[in-house]
């Protein structure tokens, strides 16, 4: 797919079995892959770390960047970065191991220096049927709240923040968060 003049995003959103075939490739055409892979069951939540793994040892020492659609679970909720928004209360328990599979990937990720990576994190609130506003809040590792104190973002909102960073990709080797405006 190519998004402007000056780039082509290879988007892959793959079968689990595609990504860890022997001679998985990315080609130098590509200026970007993004990971959009998720996995809910306890017995496929490994795969959020060892597919990411396959798509960093793929990418490693070239300028193709990796944008990874991260979660909300692993936002810290304090400036010492201490808790994350899943070790709160009213975090739902059936997504907590889905949470500490995702964070426990972002960890990985953060040891790549071999990759040229960006994780984004959604609100608290990632809405599939969310309204489009067009408008969203940079922020970073903490839970960020909009001036109306929520942490909402939509699909289509996420999507156009995702796009903006592959074309502007000023946050290598950061996780950034978003958050409707």
């Amino acid at each position: 797919m190519q998004i402007s003049s000056r780039f082509t995003l290879a988007v892959h959103i793959f079968a689990c079995i595609d990504v860890f075939k022997d001679d998985y490739k990315i080609t130098s055409e590509f200026d970007v892959v993004v990971d959009a892979f998720g996995a809910w069951t306890e017995r496929e939540l490994p795969l959020h770390s060892s597919s990411l793994k396959v798509l960093c040892d793929a990418l490693s020492g070239t300028d193709i960047r990796l944008l990874v659609v991260g979660g909300a679970g692993s936002l810290y909720v304090n400036t010492e970065h201490t808790a994350c928004v899943a070790d709160g209360p009213d975090f739902p328990d059936m997504f907590k191991p889905l949470a500490a599979a995702m964070a426990k990937a972002l960890s990985e990720l953060r040891q790549r220096n071999d990759v040229k990576w960006t994780y984004i994190s959604p609100a608290g609130d990632f809405q599939a049927e969310g309204e489009r506003s067009g408008e969203y809040i940079l922020g970073g590792e903490e839970l960020t709240l909009n001036e109306k104190g929520e942490s909402i973002i939509s699909y289509a909102d996420y999507a156009i923040a995702m796009v903006d960073e592959v074309v502007k990709g000023g946050h290598i080797r950061e996780r950034i968060s978003v958050v409707r405006k």
